[in-house]
């Protein structure tokens, strides 16, 4: 979602070093800083599921949920009927008695938990999912089944638990709900010009995930907390008014019902074309004729875990090639009303999403869908499988770097499924991370540099802007839970902080080439499957040839502050020719490797990096560079990429020497 978490067996880890770090730089002058660089404590240290390597084993499973369904959209009253098939297979070791479903919906009643847990209360509400039927097909035929609904979560109760290792069971759920209006947030409608939009999300009961490290995955949906949801195909159809255009994930699968032959033409014309093709021009929304009855939509997306679609009759729209590594080609298409209409504006929408998706592709993982939609409402920044929903008064650098974001959440969570309700870091910073590096590219870094910082997001350090956050006792910790972040550190921790943490390890911890082939091995050996933070940590550990417990201890468990300073630097016997003696301190609990800069008095410079176990035994330490000449000053990280509170002890000027010329 658009920029504005708690491992349980791990509360001792964090307790721990908290309440400790006010002691290491006593006892780590003495002892070594024990406390950093122990070995962190694994939950789940290699299974049959998943290795200690970080990869999914053989016995690796995950159910799967396949979806049919048929909506009807009242444009009109704002409701939304349908009737669904879900195909559950329990491809899990467990039989399991009961069947847990998500009604995201339901959020929006006047006694949801989500108006609790926070001081704000929503005025405006729903009836959330009215709840027709819920049958279960057995032998081809349909019975009533037990059911119960509690806040956004839905029992169903079998009599006969469902088999183990690939147990079917089809479910059939007919349903209706009144679509909520702006306050929806994620899924709304809004009037413009020529037309209501409507946003659909989180629009269909659907399956909880059941896995291996959790069993049932019930948090409630309360409103920062995103998603989790298992992987399937997906086949669906939206009846409603003629005239109107759905934009929906997946493939249209009947054009020829839905589309003017005019149409069909431009779009196999955008198909073969790198530059933006009109689909439904600005006189063609203004001069549309009235039609009667309803049309039916259908889209298919499979290998997906959720979709979503937008419908209006004030849609213009655009579509162009897009350009994978394989040599295979994809859509990107935008639709949006008269409101966003111009070039500084949403006429370049279509390019700014064909070029990140043919980034991220290039850079990552290609982008599997045949098509990709960026969609014009006031949700303003929210990303589902295929669609982006943005915003319509969007325009130059923030539409490219929301369309950008949004669009990568493709690759986070959509391929790489992790649990954002639980750890929305692995969700929105690790895409936050991946769009920094889009922007630098896209179009000769027009829209550069994308930098998340709370203070100077136009382009302010990012290593200084991070600081307060660091020192604050009151900023939670990254493995919080999504939904027990307050509001004022959600960007800071959710966004920000990991995807800065992301950069530290690229660029000064383990460098690019190292990070970039450790991190895409995660994104391949996980896609469209279930990863948790351990299988991330002991990906990047193992294949990038590092322990890096002192690192996801200190950046995603806990909030330290860094200080390195240069105490005193002497020249070797007194003579600039036998090289330099550097006395440093680490005078807070945050450890990093120290980049160096050597300026010569006669211009030259040398860099140079130390590495992080140069604090292993202690925080004061002296090291000796061999230099070759006349040393001018001595500077702790030149670039500026470590969020060290105190710059003004990073640099050292040396004194003029007199000095042996024997």
């Amino acid at each position: 979602m658009r920029s504005s978490y708690v491992f349980l067996g791990m509360v001792w880890l964090m307790t721990f070093s908290r309440v400790q770090a006010q002691n290491i730089q006593q006892k780590s002058s003495l002892n070594g800083n024990w406390q950093v660089f122990a070995p962190l404590s694994y939950q789940g240290n290699g299974s049959v599921y998943r290795s200690a390597n970080g990869a999914p084993l053989a016995d690796y499973w995950q159910n799967r949920s396949d979806y049919k369904i048929h909506a009807t959209l009242d444009t009109v009253q704002n409701i939304l009927t349908a009737s669904e098939t879900i195909t559950y297979t329990n491809n899990s070791p467990d039989a399991l008695n009961i069947l847990w479903l998500q009604l995201d919906q339901n959020t929006y009643l006047p006694n949801a938990r989500s108006q609790y847990y926070t001081n704000r209360i929503r005025n405006e509400s729903t009836n959330g999912f009215q709840i027709a039927s819920v049958q279960i097909e057995e032998n081809g035929k349909l019975q009533q089944v037990n059911y119960l609904v509690n806040d956004t979560r839905m029992q169903i109760q079998l009599s006969k638990a469902l088999a183990a290792k690939n147990g079917k069971i089809f479910i059939h759920i007919q349903y209706q709900y009144q679509i909520p209006g702006a306050f929806g947030g994620r899924t709304d409608y809004v009037a413009t010009q020529y037309g209501k939009i409507f946003e659909i999300a989180q629009w269909y009961p659907r399956m909880c995930v059941y896995d291996d490290l959790e069993g049932w995955s019930t948090l409630p949906f309360l409103g920062s907390g995103e998603f989790y949801c298992d992987y399937g195909d997906y086949d669906y159809t939206i009846t409603l008014p003629a005239g109107m255009i759905v934009a929906g994930s997946g493939e249209l699968q009947n054009p020829e019902e839905v589309l003017t032959p005019l149409q069909r033409s431009r779009l196999a014309e955008a198909a073969r074309s790198n530059q933006t093709v009109w689909i439904r021009t600005l006189p063609e929304v203004q001069q549309q004729p009235v039609l009667k009855g309803n049309k039916t939509w259908h889209f298919k997306m499979f290998n997906t875990r959720d979709v979503a679609f937008g419908a209006s009759k004030a849609y213009i729209w655009d579509a162009s090639k897009v350009n994978l590594p394989s040599g295979k080609n994809c859509m990107a298409m935008s639709v949006y009303p008269v409101e966003s209409i111009g070039d500084s504006a949403w006429g370049r929408a279509t390019e700014y999403l064909k070029k990140s998706i043919e980034y991220f592709s290039e850079k990552w993982f290609e982008y599997p869908y045949p098509v990709a939609i960026n969609e014009a409402g006031i949700a303003g920044g929210m990303e589902y499988p295929g669609i982006v929903f943005d915003g319509i008064t969007d325009k130059g650098k923030e539409l490219y770097w929301v369309t950008a974001h949004e669009i990568g959440h493709n690759w986070f969570p959509m391929i790489v499924g992790s649990d954002e309700r639980r750890y929305p870091w692995m969700d929105e910073g690790f895409n936050t991370f991946i769009d920094v590096y889009a922007s630098d590219v896209f179009n000769h870094g027009e829209y550069a540099p994308k930098r998340d910082g709370e203070y100077a997001p136009d382009g302010g350090n990012p290593a200084d802007e991070i600081v307060p956050y660091l020192s604050d006792p009151h900023a939670p910790v990254m493995m919080t839970r999504a939904d027990g972040i307050p509001e004022k550190y959600r960007h800071p921790m959710v966004y920000f902080k990991p995807a800065y943490g992301l950069v530290l390890l690229r660029e000064v911890i383990l460098g690019p080439d190292r990070f970039d082939a450790a991190f895409k091995h995660y994104i391949q050996q996980w896609a469209y499957r279930h990863p948790a933070p351990f299988d991330f940590f002991n990906t990047m550990n193992n294949q990038g040839g590092e322990d890096l417990s002192w690192f996801w201890r200190e950046w995603f468990f806990d909030n330290q502050s860094l200080d390195q300073s240069i105490e005193n630097v002497v020249y070797t016997n007194q003579n600039p020719a036998d090289g330099i003696d550097v006395t440093l301190i680490n005078l807070q609990s945050m450890v990093m490797p120290i980049p160096l800069e050597v300026k010569y008095t006669n211009g030259a410079k040398m860099q140079l990096q130390l590495p992080v176990e140069t604090w292993l035994q202690g925080n004061h330490r002296t090291v000796h560079l061999a230099t070759s000449s006349p040393v001018k000053s001595i500077v702790i990280d030149p670039k500026k990429l470590l969020p060290d509170e105190n710059r003004k002890n990073n640099v050292f000027m040396m004194a003029t020497v007199q000095h042996n010329s024997n």
